[in-house]
């Protein structure tokens, strides 16, 4: 029997928004795949980058859509953040915490003593998102870090999604501080490594496959910590989008949903004149990709990728390739 994509793997790391739910509600089928890990033998964390709402919070969510989930399996950019603080200053120190108050739990958790302003001499600064900040907080984030403390932030997200739309994220709160410093913070979150290296060392598994729905996040993300990802195709990037994307950023597996993790995954491999995935083929003529599938066919994408990304191996910038599909939907 063939073996499962799942097999390949010890664990799964799931983002959430566009992975398992979108809005309020979960998205079909979302749940019950992630029911079944456990059943597989694979371990399931979840990987965010929200750093103003404690593990436990996110955990009550995810089990009233119906997936499996608990405190010590959700990973959140304040407890990366405030484990990669902890080992860049001494046991005990004084840490100005421009965040909220699960990431002041999590800064205490690690043995070190929040404080509330720069004039207690602290050592670092840890700064996550929390609606409440004001001017006042970003300035004595600033005084502190000019003065010369360790700056972390969990994580560097320039938006984030409110009922009423697009708000400014903790990224922007971030880049105020940089640009009255001058200084860069070191960054926990998504999509650098220590989040997923974290979940790694607290579930205790070596070979997880990153799963999320946005390239510039956790397929990125992923990748800097070493870890195989899948762009899931049920929240914001397409497979268009991974064609074009930027070395780094290219997942090294396209999946409709979660449920595809369950079956096996089709072998990419090349063949005179292009690349095969299933029975579509595709291959590069200058700047088109010609691909031999009926237009949007998932094997179709997988083998374009695969011929375009051996063409440009090292993309700096995100390419521009013409697609062109060759056979129709009736044929």
């Amino acid at each position: 029997m063939t073996e499962s994509l799942l097999g390949r793997f010890d664990a799964v790391f799931a983002d959430l928004d566009g992975v398992v739910y979108a809005g309020p509600h979960a998205i079909p089928g979302a749940p019950e795949a992630l029911q079944g890990l456990e059943g597989a033998g694979v371990k399931l964390a979840y990987i965010t980058n929200n750093a103003s709402r404690s593990s436990a919070a996110v955990a009550e969510h995810l089990r009233d859509l119906g997936a499996p989930a608990t405190a010590e399996n959700v990973f959140g950019s304040a407890q990366a953040g405030a484990e990669l603080l902890a080992g860049l200053v001494p046991a005990g120190s004084r840490v100005l915490v421009t965040g909220s108050a699960t990431l002041r739990d999590q800064v205490r958790a690690q043995g070190l003593e929040p404080v509330d302003s720069a004039e207690e001499n602290p050592a670092a600064v840890i700064q996550g998102f929390d609606p409440s900040l004001g001017w006042k907080d970003l300035a004595e984030a600033a005084f502190a870090v000019a003065a010369g403390a360790v700056w972390v932030a969990t994580n560097t997200d320039l938006s984030i999604p409110q009922a009423r739309g697009i708000a400014p994220g903790n990224g922007t709160l971030v880049a105020a501080v940089a640009a009255a410093t001058g200084q860069r913070p070191v960054v926990a979150g998504k999509p650098e490594a220590p989040l997923f290296t974290t979940a790694a060392r607290h579930v205790g598994v070596a070979r997880p496959l990153v799963v999320g729905d946005r390239l510039d996040t956790d397929i990125l993300g992923g990748t800097n910590a070493g870890y195989a990802t899948a762009l899931v195709l049920t929240g914001v990037d397409s497979p268009a989008a991974a064609l074009a994307a930027r070395t780094p950023e290219r997942p090294s597996y396209l999946l409709p949903s979660l449920a595809a993790l369950y079956e096996p995954y089709p072998a990419v491999e090349t063949v005179a004149g292009g690349v095969r995935c299933g029975s579509a083929t595709a291959r590069v003529r200058g700047e088109e990709v010609l691909i031999a599938a009926p237009e949007g066919d998932l094997d179709g994408w997988r083998a374009a990728c695969a011929a375009w990304w051996e063409e440009h191996p090292d993309a700096e910038k995100a390419t521009n390739p013409q697609v062109r599909w060759t056979v129709s939907a009736g044929r």
